[in-house]
């Protein structure tokens, strides 16, 4: 991870007259969202002022994710109280997009609520790109992700099926090191622009989409160096497998329905039929009362 210093960052921001929200979108991260957040608020909002927000988007967590939160100073909004009017959604996607209401920043950095090894300097490496390049809207974290006892190995997806649809589908973004990471942060004028899907294809349809609307010198790439996340079981990837796979045969205009696909997972017992989440939320600004607060429309 490339050493940047939080003072000069500050600076940069201060010239530029950016707000910046930091967002954690969690469900049962009891274990790991207090550090996550405490380490963000005492070298980035306590010492330095560079974070404007710390909002965690609790998407129906059973355990005390948002009482530990709170109590590590985010601001908690439970999912289900964003945009209530509108039609229920589902999966990360989901979370992602309400988060965009959520949240005040001009630039929101999302990270995942799982990480073990968090530093706050993760932050810094990853708005620095939106606060130095005005080309670049879209900031993509890239990390080794060691698996049980192996240095590397996670991120099993990835070079499975995204980094094949790239290859195949989208070359001109195939260098793209890490497709699926979930962690990335992004100008609001961009991000509001494009559709989230709601569930896993989330990262594979916003940098297509980004790319296609905004051009590849758009989007930059940051090493963020080790991340220990917790992995899924192999059996347990199949859904997220699909739901990319859905995603990039939609944008490739080879899928043009909008019908819920299943996973079937087959063995001597018979077949389990799994139903993935691939429904898309429009672009933010299509909804009358983001308008209303973010555009006085």
């Amino acid at each position: 991870m490339r050493e940047v210093n939080a003072r000069s960052l500050f600076d940069v921001k201060q010239t530029t007259g950016v707000t910046l929200s930091v967002c954690l979108p969690a469900r049962n991260e009891e274990a790991t969202i207090g550090p996550i957040v405490h380490a963000i608020r005492a070298s980035l909002m306590s010492s330095v002022p560079l974070v404007d927000e710390i909002v965690v988007v609790d998407d129906g967590s059973t355990d005390g994710t948002a009482a530990v939160a709170t109590a590590a100073g985010a601001r908690v909004v439970a999912e289900a109280t964003i945009l209530p009017d509108l039609e229920p959604g589902t999966g990360k996607g989901n979370a992602l997009w309400k988060s965009l209401y959520a949240c005040e920043g001009d630039i929101v950095c999302w990270f995942d609520a799982d990480v073990r090894n968090f530093r706050a300097e993760a932050v810094m490496s990853l708005v620095r790109p939106l606060l130095e390049y005005p080309q670049v809207v879209l900031s993509k974290a890239y990390y080794r992700r060691p698996l049980d006892d192996a240095p590397t190995g996670g991120g099993r997806v990835t070079e499975l099926v995204a980094r094949p649809l790239l290859s195949l589908l989208f070359p001109k973004i195939a260098d793209i090191i890490q497709p699926l990471a979930g962690e990335y942060a992004g100008r609001r004028e961009a991000l509001e622009a494009v559709p989230f899907v709601e569930g896993w294809g989330v990262e594979f349809g916003l940098l297509v989409d980004l790319v296609e609307r905004f051009g590849r010198d758009a989007i930059a790439q940051v090493d963020l160096g080790t991340r220990w996340h917790r992995n899924k079981p192999l059996e347990a990837l199949g859904p997220q497998a699909l739901a990319i796979l859905v995603t990039a045969l939609r944008r490739a205009d080879l899928v043009l329905d909008d019908a819920t696909p299943e996973l079937v997972r087959a063995d001597a017992d018979g077949c389990e039929f799994v139903p993935v989440e691939v429904r898309e939320r429009p672009p933010m600004l299509s909804v009358a009362e983001y308008r209303a607060r973010f555009h006085n429309a």
